[in-house]
């Protein structure tokens, strides 16, 4: 093993919802077919000995089951702190069909802003994935996710040392494609 512990996030695969839903929280379901796709892709990218944690929400924990059942020294821990965002009272919702005002209201308060009314502030968001984060870097081993985009931004961010996002416009904006495996080392 490396001795700084390395991170490996990956992204579940493209979901079975119309396109454009805020479906942050909510357990909308992968394509099976995709997530099979990818976790070929990616079995052998992997390596042994890893802590293998997932999102519980089904387009995660599809996945990392699949992954299971290639690789057998994969078993999978689920941890609600590395689920997507909550967006409260627009999961569910097209994201055009979010009334401007609510969304504008999220921006102009990013940090503690409750989007959807009942959702997760981005700093709660960050501080439940920061946790996660802080718990792999104290293990000192090597650790792979299978997790959402907003995760994976989160923890560029903290990787990077941030702990709170007071600006919308400080949000990571990188595109992070279904499927994709990123590599995170520890300094």
């Amino acid at each position: 093993m490396n001795s700084a512990p390395r991170l490996w996030l990956l992204r579940h695969g493209p979901v079975e919802c119309a396109d454009g839903l805020c479906y942050g929280a909510s357990d909308v379901h992968a394509s099976e077919q995709h997530s099979r796709d990818i976790a070929l892709r990616v079995a052998g990218e992997l390596p042994s000995g890893v802590e293998f944690y997932a999102s519980p929400l089904s387009r995660c924990a599809q996945l990392a089951l699949m992954l299971e059942a290639l690789r057998p020294d994969l078993q999978a821990q689920f941890d609600t702190r590395i689920t997507e965002m909550d967006f409260g009272g627009w999961e569910g919702m097209a994201w055009n069909d979010i009334p401007r005002a609510e969304f504008d209201g999220w921006l102009a308060n990013f940090a503690a802003a409750r989007p959807g009314g009942s959702g997760e502030s981005t700093n709660a968001f960050m501080a439940r994935v920061g946790d996660a984060y802080d718990s792999w870097r104290a293990s000192g081993r090597d650790a792979a996710w299978v997790t959402h985009a907003g995760v994976m931004r989160a923890v560029l961010l903290l990787h990077q040392g941030v702990r709170k996002v007071e600006r919308a416009d400080r949000w990571p904006t990188r595109a992070i494609a279904m499927g994709e495996l990123m590599l995170i080392e520890a300094a």
